[in-house]
């Protein structure tokens, strides 16, 4: 199948207006963007990117595209919140949801930026209660997804998510609360060292007079400071927008969510002088984010070699991408079962959807990685492989059985094409020989390579074992 694809794009003439500029669009690049802007991906979303001519086309066509909103968790998201027993099961309800959002992304990234901003204004279950609220920020961050950081960072001051977690629903003129005006700072724009306390103090005094009621925020007048503020050197009555506003007109802010964005698609530390690149587009198109993450996603920086397989995968990039290389979709999947089993394990790997560890959220990368969650990953994927096929199986029992699944590879009767084929699939860069032999000898067995077949007896338990192997291998951590 991949020798296929490969053909394909070395001997079509792809059009492009400037060849000096526009990076190859090959297997090994479209593999790179597929596994840092989705949850993973499929052999048939592989080959769907690689349809496309050029790599611009492919993410103003697909990653960037705009799609309807999904239909919504349940009915409940526009009850009136009231203190009842069905808060843990609606969030659990709302997780499981999003898990299907991610499992059946296809090739349109908007989920995995609804995570980063999740990841970027955080606000967590436990404090902010009712799951109403959190679903009404999640849907705020999909709406947003690329679209205007400047409006998407208002309306985030005043969501009601947000007020109750920075507790901007108890600040008032008299007795203004800092929580919310420090970390949109610190946090949220521009960074430490780029703001005093006294801007602080000020902005929160803009910042008062919103409170929640029901699902929504309400404007309390009574409740604001209506006084003069000076904020960066500049008095005025500012409200909420208006501070918004005076942050970013600092160059600091570009390059602060920038450098975020570099950090979380190309690499933890940032090249510098491509995020200023980034930040001049940013500011250029009034801080509308689509047009930075086209520049990102279309340049030479972005397919570095130095870049390819140097992240290692968040866990849910984990959970979700061993799903879809599976080729299971969200219809396939059963809540109480498969997602509840998803569930532990992101608990156990540390990432539990709508409940960062603290208000930075999750810091990622080396993070991800320790003593037990690399143990945890690899019993994961185990467990999943050795689903296949056993229909007393608890989860995932639509997964096709071994050799199904093999069959699926054009090379499934060359022991040696098809080790090269799985690897092409699951890892994103090459291994080593000794590694490559490794696993020729773990799909052979006892058997020798002349003699491979699929339709040989144990031919099931050494696909799985090379699926396990596979999925042990350090690279597979790595996106």
């Amino acid at each position: 199948m991949f020798k296929f694809v490969h053909w394909k794009v070395q001997n079509k003439k792809v059009q492009r207006k400037d060849l000096s500029t526009m990076p190859a669009w090959d297997v090994l690049n479209a593999k790179h963007l597929l596994s840092r802007c989705l949850f993973g991906y499929s052999r048939k979303d592989l080959e769907k990117a690689l349809s496309y001519s050029t790599v611009a086309e492919f993410v103003d066509k697909e990653l960037l595209a705009n799609r309807p909103l999904p239909v919504p968790p349940g009915d409940w998201i526009t009850e009136t919140p009231t203190n009842n027993s069905l808060e843990g099961d609606r969030y659990r309800t709302m997780t499981y949801w999003w898990y299907d959002l991610m499992l059946g992304e296809g090739t349109n990234m908007r989920e995995k930026m609804t995570l980063f901003w999740h990841n970027h204004f955080v606000s967590e279950r436990d404090k902010v209660g009712y799951p109403q609220h959190m679903y009404i920020q999640n849907n705020l961050f999909r709406r947003s997804a690329w679209g205007n950081f400047r409006q998407l960072t208002k309306d985030v001051t005043i969501d009601p998510a947000m007020l109750i977690y920075l507790d901007g629903r108890l600040s008032n003129g008299t007795t203004p609360n800092e929580n919310y005006a420090r970390e949109v700072m610190e946090l949220f724009t521009i960074g430490i060292g780029n703001y005093t306390e006294t801007d602080i103090k000020q902005a929160a005094l803009a910042f008062t007079g919103w409170q929640v009621t029901g699902l929504n925020s309400v404007f309390n007048q009574s409740r604001f400071a209506n006084i003069n503020k000076t904020i960066f050197g500049k008095t005025g009555n500012y409200k909420y927008g208006d501070v918004i506003d005076l942050i970013l007109e600092k160059p600091e802010a570009a390059e602060f969510v920038c450098r975020k964005l570099f950090k979380e698609f190309v690499f933890y530390k940032p090249n510098e002088t491509f995020v200023k690149q980034m930040a001049d587009i940013f500011r250029k198109n009034n801080y509308e984010i689509k047009p930075v993450l086209r520049f990102l996603l279309t340049s030479d920086e972005f397919f570095g070699a130095q870049y390819r397989g140097a992240k290692i995968k968040n866990p849910m990039e984990t959970t979700i991408g061993i799903l879809k290389a599976f080729d299971l979709t969200p219809t396939q999947m059963t809540p109480t079962a498969d997602w509840a089993y998803i569930y532990s394990q992101t608990q156990a790997l540390q990432q539990q959807l709508f409940y960062p560890p603290n208000v930075q959220g999750w810091v990622g990368q080396r993070d991800w990685i320790s003593s037990t969650t690399f143990v945890t990953r690899g019993s994961l994927s185990d467990y999943i492989v050795n689903t296949m096929g056993n229909t007393r199986a608890t989860q995932f029992k639509l997964i096709n059985n071994p050799v199904n699944y093999a069959r699926t590879y054009k090379t499934s009767e060359d022991a040696v094409k098809l080790v090269d084929d799985m690897v092409t699939v699951f890892l994103q860069f090459p291994i080593s020989a000794a590694k490559r032999q490794t696993l020729i000898s773990t799909l052979l067995g006892s058997t020798i390579l002349a003699n491979w077949s699929t339709s040989t007896p144990g031919a099931e338990n050494q696909i799985k074992a090379l699926l396990k192997a596979i999925m042990r291998l350090p690279e597979f951590q790595l996106a």
